[in-house]
Formats: structure tokens, C-alpha cells, sequence
């Protein structure tokens, strides 16, 4: 940069000497420097991270007492704000049991992780969706129950409507993607297996509860944990399940019913948990997990939930419902944002339709 002033006065010696000092002037007012050469040391270019409200009218009076109001972040690539014809894709990301959305947003490398990729060239520029799922017992499984509330209708129509309307979106379902973690990937079999017409292609990530079949404990059983505060949400699974799967808008002040009671199993209760798990459910909607382009879903060697992870693979298998299953060193969470940036974004960027570049 130093360089153009001492290069522009030679030039001025060839040319006319009585408009150097104007020329000189109008070049560097029109940006004439930013024709230097780039700084090695800067970094991508920058996407933003907006927190938005989104009110869920699906989630309007559920028993729990849980805000019908919630929080959005809305991740908006670098070129969203320069080029105001462009579209974009949108991939949602649903966050796992225990985590607001405050706290999974830089859990998950955002807003880095997409920038890295948009300035490597794996990822394209998309828009990425991550609402808040928290409720009174640390999530809400993204089930419907008069309990929690229609987090199902809250993700596919409530969210979706809103940001289509409030973003500059490509409002179709071939450039639409849903993904999730752990419960969030429980959450994207769930609503994937009924909702084809809004998704074109899912990724789960160690999706959680994939067979819920509550048993009672043994004699001599360690007592359960109680619940815990991770000081953000308070985090009592078993009561988080129970309002999700088997509410009872009777049976106050709880509204849901438990699978064991003093020790004995429940067995209409426990139907009711089996029911809303989805290697029971995978074989009642074949024709809609066909209408996907693309599907994936991975695990860590290491996580707990591997076995019913594999069983899910084999399901799907069995059922000749294209997917990709991949496994890899780890546990339930430890290499999540790498998984996120590597594997989740480039691939919604190499599965999802993106508008035509103009010649």
C-alpha cells in the first residue's frame, strides 16, 4: 500500500503536473488502495449470527408453562447483506438434550465453522437455522404433547413459515436440509419420516432414543440421579421423556405419566414410549424416507448409543432406503464441531439446490 503514492508522483512526471494533486486525491477517495494486495494474515470473510424471536403458535398453552416465544439464530453468510437479489438455501440444525441455543451456537464452531468452509471452498454460502428447544426439563424431544407443545408443527411450519418470510430464502424443499444431534437427531428422524414435502435431504448425528423400551430398574439398582442444573437449563431426562411421550393433561401438576411406578412397569404407558420411538416407527413410512435425495447419519465407536445407532442403519437397509452410515473415533460429543464443519455443512453444500450462477 505505501507503495501507490511514490508510484502515482512518477507517473504524475509523464503526465500533466498541475492535476497530480487532484488526481491523486480522486484516486485514493475511490478506493484505489483496496487494490493492494491482500493481507496474508486476515481471515475469511465474515458471516453473521442474528438472535431472533420466533413465536410458535403450535406451542401456545402447553401444560408445562414453556414460552410459545423462542429464540432463533439465524446464521447469515458473508455475501447475504452485499448481494440483495441472492437467495439462499437453509439448513436447520436441531441442538441435543441439556443445551440452549445460546450455548450450542459456539459449541458447534458457529460462526467460524461455515466461514472456514465458505473461504476453503467445501461449503457453499447457506443460511443455517438453530432454534432454541429448551424447556421446563431441559428439551423438548421436537415431539408433539399438549405437555411441551407441537414442537413437531413449531419446527415445520411455526419456524419455517418465518424465516421464509423474513430472510431471503429459496423457499423449496430441494433447498431445504435438516440435521440434528443427539436429540436433535432423534428429532430429525422423527419429523423427516413425516415431513418429505418440506426436506430434501437430513443428517442425524448420534441421534438418541431411537428405541424406547422403559424397564424397571433392578433390585439392587443405584438410585436415579436427580435432576441437575448445567447452569443454563435444568436437565431431568426422565421427566423431559415422560412430558414428551406420555402426557396426561389429568394428571396435575406433572401432566405425564411415568412408565414405572414404585417399581412396576406401566404397560400402556410404556406402548405409548415404544410408539414414538423410530426404529418402530422406520417401517410405517418407507415411501416417504424414499422421497429424500439424500440421507445420513453417524457415530462415534466410542458412544454409548452405537448399537441402536447400527440397528437403525440395518433398518434402513433392510427397508432398501438409500443412506449413508458413517462411524468414527470418538464418544457421544467430542468431536462434534469438527463434524459439523467437515462432514454436516459440505455435505447439505453438495446435496441442497443452490440459485444459477449469472453469466
Amino acid at each position: 500500500m505505501k507503495l501507490i503514492g511514490p508510484i502515482f508522483r512518477f507517473l504524475c512526471l509523464l503526465a500533466v503536473p498541475a492535476r497530480c494533486s487532484l488526481g491523486l486525491t480522486l484516486l485514493l477517495g475511490a478506493g484505489f488502495l483496496a487494490l493492494a494486495a491482500p493481507n496474508d494474515t486476515e481471515g475469511p470473510r465474515a458471516g453473521s449470527i442474528e438472535k431472533i424471536k420466533v413465536h410458535g403458535a403450535s406451542l401456545e398453552g402447553n401444560l408445562e408453562g414453556d414460552p410459545a416465544e423462542r429464540d432463533v439464530f439465524v446464521y447469515l453468510p458473508p455475501g447475504y447483506a452485499a448481494n440483495r437479489n441472492q437467495r439462499y438455501p437453509v439448513v436447520y440444525l436441531l441442538h441435543g438434550y441439556g443445551r440452549v441455543g445460546e450455548q450450542w451456537v459456539p459449541f458447534i464452531g458457529l460462526p467460524a465453522s461455515m466461514d472456514n468452509g465458505i473461504a476453503k471452498g467445501t461449503t457453499k454460502e447457506m443460511i443455517v437455522v438453530i432454534p432454541d428447544a429448551n424447556t421446563k426439563y431441559g428439551g423438548s424431544m421436537y415431539s408433539s404433547s399438549p405437555t411441551t407443545g407441537d414442537w413437531e408443527a413449531y419446527i415445520t411450519h411455526d419456524l419455517v413459515s418465518y424465516i421464509d418470510s423474513h430472510y431471503r430464502t429459496i423457499a423449496a424443499r430441494e433447498s431445504r436440509g435438516l440435521g440434528g444431534h443427539s436429540m436433535g437427531g432423534y428429532g430429525v428422524w422423527r419429523i423427516a419420516m413425516k415431513h418429505p414435502e418440506l426436506y430434501a435431504s437430513i443428517y442425524a448425528l448420534s441421534p438418541c432414543c431411537l428405541m424406547n423400551n422403559p424397564q424397571p430398574p433392578p433390585a439392587n439398582a443405584p438410585q436415579p440421579l436427580p435432576p441437575r442444573n448445567n447452569g443454563a437449563a435444568i436437565i431431568d431426562v426422565a421427566s423431559g421423556e415422560a412430558a414428551a411421550w406420555s402426557p396426561n393433561p389429568q394428571n396435575a401438576p406433572l401432566f405425564f405419566d411415568r412408565p414405572v411406578v414404585d417399581g412396576k412397569l406401566q404397560p400402556a404407558i410404556v406402548a405409548k414410549w415404544v410408539a414414538n420411538s423410530p426404529l418402530a416407527m422406520v417401517d410405517q413410512y418407507v415411501p416417504n424416507l424414499k422421497k429424500y435425495n439424500t440421507i445420513a447419519m453417524d457415530v462415534g465407536l466410542q458412544d454409548s448409543l452405537l448399537g441402536s445407532i447400527r440397528e437403525m442403519d440395518q433398518s434402513l437397509t433392510r427397508l432398501q432406503i438409500a443412506h449413508t452410515f458413517e462411524t468414527f473415533e470418538g464418544d457421544h460429543s467430542n468431536h462434534l464441531k469438527d463434524r459439523i464443519e467437515f462432514k454436516v455443512l459440505p455435505f447439505f453444500s453438495d446435496h441442497l439446490v443452490f440459485p444459477r450462477k449469472k453469466k
